[in-house]
C-alpha cells in the first residue's frame, strides 16, 4: 500500500521545487551532526515550527531506519498503530517502511496493532518526512501512533523498540512527533514547556507525565515522547538537550494564544567517554591498561591535548591531563589519562572496584594552544587558559562552574603552577571539545 500525503500543499509546499527551497531556509547544513538515539521534533506546518524541526535534525547523522512516534489527533483506527509494509508518499518521493523491523517491534509488544486506517490522515509523522529527506534519500520508516494515555502502555512501546532495534542489528533514530503548550499566552506556555523539557532531558518520563498532569500541560505527543525516554534507556542513553525552543508567537506576532515547539536530542554515549569509561573499569578491576581499539571513530583519530575528568555525587574524583600530545592519537591519549586520573591524582586516593557504578566522566579535547598578549583576547566560557614562568605552567579548563572572570582564571592557574602574583607570565588559550 502507497499512503498519499494528507497535508501537503497545507502544512508544507505541494511542489517539489518549492519544499525543497523552503527547507533549505529552516535547517542548518553547518552544524556539528553527531550519533542520535532520538530526538523530539514538532509537527505543526513548516512556518511556524519547521526552524526547530530543522534545527534538531540537521544535527544527528542520518539513519537507515527512522523509528517515528506520533499522536493520533484524528481518532481513527487502533489505538497503537503500525503501518508494517507499503511506503508513504511526498513531493519528494517516497519512503518505504522497513517490514522486517515493524513486525519485530509488533513481535514483542502485543498491544501494537497493524493499522492503515490510523495513518490515514494523520499529519504527525508525515511531515517529519520530507525534513529527513532533504538530507537522506535512501532510508526507511516504521510509522507508529499512540492514543493510549496509560504509562504501562507507552513503556512496554518502549522496551519493545529497544528491543527490536538490538536484536536486528540496524542503526535506527527514534522520533518523538510533539508540539508543546497549545493555545496559551507565551509566557504561561513557556513556563510549562520549560518544566516538560526539563523532564525529557532528564530522561524521566515518568517525572515528564507527573509534571503534565499537575500543571496542566497541552503537550500532544507525550505518550510518543514517554516511549522515546523509554526505549532510550534501553538502549544505553546518558543525555538529552534542548537544541531550540519556540513558540508561534514568534513567528506569528501574535503572543496572546501560542503553540510552543522544542526540539531535543538524547544521546547515548560518546565514543571518547565511552573509551575513558571502559578504561578506568578495566584498570580498576584487573590492573591492566587496555588496548587501543581496532577501529577508531573519526573523533579519536587525530593527535590533540586531552584531559580525562571523573565525578563522584557531583565532586571532583580525579582529573589528569596532557597540554600537548604525547600519544600517536587521542584515543591513546584518553586511554593513557583515564588510567592516571583514576590512580595516580595526587589529590585522591585510587579508585576503588566499589566506587565505578557512581562515577561519571568527562573528556575534553583541546585545541593547540595559542598565545595571547592582552586580556581582553580571553574568556573563562569560551576558553582554557595556560599561564606559564619558565617551566612552571598552570592549566585551567574552560567554562567550570564559579569562574567567570579572567583575573580569577589567571589566578588560579598561578596558584596551581606555584607562580606568584608578581611574577611576569605568558598567556596561552585554548579550546576544547567536551564530550560527557
Amino acid at each position: 500500500m502507497i499512503r498519499p500525503p494528507a497535508v501537503a500543499g497545507h502544512f508544507y509546499p505541494a511542489e517539489p521545487d518549492r519544499l525543497r527551497e523552503m527547507i533549505a531556509t529552516l535547517v542548518e547544513p553547518a552544524a556539528p551532526r553527531e550519533e542520535a538515539i532520538g530526538i523530539v521534533a514538532p509537527h505543526a506546518g513548516y512556518i511556524y515550527s519547521g526552524g526547530v524541526a530543522g534545527a534538531v535534525i540537521s544535527r544527528i547523522n542520518m539513519a537507515d531506519t527512522f523509528i517515528i512516534l506520533g499522536p493520533n489527533h484524528t481518532g481513527q483506527g487502533k489505538p497503537l498503530a503500525v503501518m508494517n509494509e507499503g511506503s508513504w508518499l511526498n513531493p519528494l518521493g517516497e519512503v518505504a517502511i522497513d517490514r522486517d523491523l515493524a513486525e519485530r517491534i509488533i513481535s514483542r509488544d502485543p498491544d501494537l496493532k497493524a493499522d492503515t486506517l490510523a495513518h490515514r490522515n494523520e499529519h504527525s509523522i508525515e511531515v517529519q518526512l520530507p525534513l529527513l529527506q532533504y538530507f537522506k534519500a535512501d532510508f526507511q520508516i516504521v510509522p507508529i501512533l499512540i492514543a493510549y494515555s496509560d504509562i504501562d502502555y507507552h513503556r512496554a512501546l518502549g522496551q519493545a523498540i529497544a528491543g527490536a532495534i538490538k536484536e536486528s542489528g540496524r542503526k535506527a533514530v527514534i522520533i518523538a512527533s510533539s508540539d508543546f503548550s497549545h493555545y496559551e499566552p507565551h509566557e504561561e506556555a513557556s513556563r510549562k514547556d520549560a518544566l516538560a523539557i526539563e523532564a525529557i532531558t532528564q530522561l524521566n518520563g515518568e517525572e515528564l507525565l507527573r509534571r503534565i498532569d499537575q500543571h496542566q500541560i497541552s503537550m500532544c505527543g507525550y505518550g510518543p515522547t514517554v516511549a522515546l525516554l523509554a526505549a532510550a534507556r534501553e538502549l544505553g542513553a546518558t543525555r538529552a538537550e534542548l537544541v531550540k525552543y519556540q513558540t508561534s508567537g514568534e513567528i506569528s506576532g501574535d503572543y496572546s494564544t501560542v503553540v510552543g515547539y522544542a526540539g531535543i536530542i538524547i544521546r547515548g554515549m560518546s565514543p571518547p567517554v565511552e573509551l575513558a569509561k571502559a578504561t578506568v573499569e578495566n584498570y580498576v578491576r584487573s590492573g591492566r591498561v587496555p588496548p587501543l581499539p581496532d577501529d577508531l571513530s573519526e573523533e579519536l583519530k587525530p593527535r590533540a591535548g586531552v584531559f580525562v575528568s571523573l565525578h563522584k555525587a557531583g565532586e571532583l574524583r580525579g582529573c589528569i591531563g596532557t597540554f600537548e600530545p604525547y600519544q600517536d592519537n587521542v584515543a591513546a591519549e584518553i586511554i593513557a589519562n583515564a588510567v592516571s586520573a583514576a590512580s595516580s591524582d595526587p589529590r585522591f586516593l585510587p579508585v576503588t572496584a566499589d566506587e565505578l557504578a557512581d562515577l561519571e566522566y568527562s573528556v575534553d579535547v583541546l585545541t593547540t594552544p595559542e598565545p595571547v598578549t592582552d586580556k581582553n583576547d580571553l574568556d573563562p566560557k569560551k576558553y582554557g587558559l595556560i599561564v606559564e614562568a619558565g617551566r612552571r605552567r598552570g592549566l585551567l579548563l574552560p567554562d567550570l562552574e564559579g569562574v567567570d572572570s579572567v583575573d580569577f582564571q589567571i589566578d588560579i592557574c598561578r596558584q596551581k603552577a606555584g607562580i606568584g602574583p608578581d611574577e611576569p607570565v605568558r598567556l596561552y588559550r585554548f579550546q576544547v571539545t567536551r564530550y560527557k
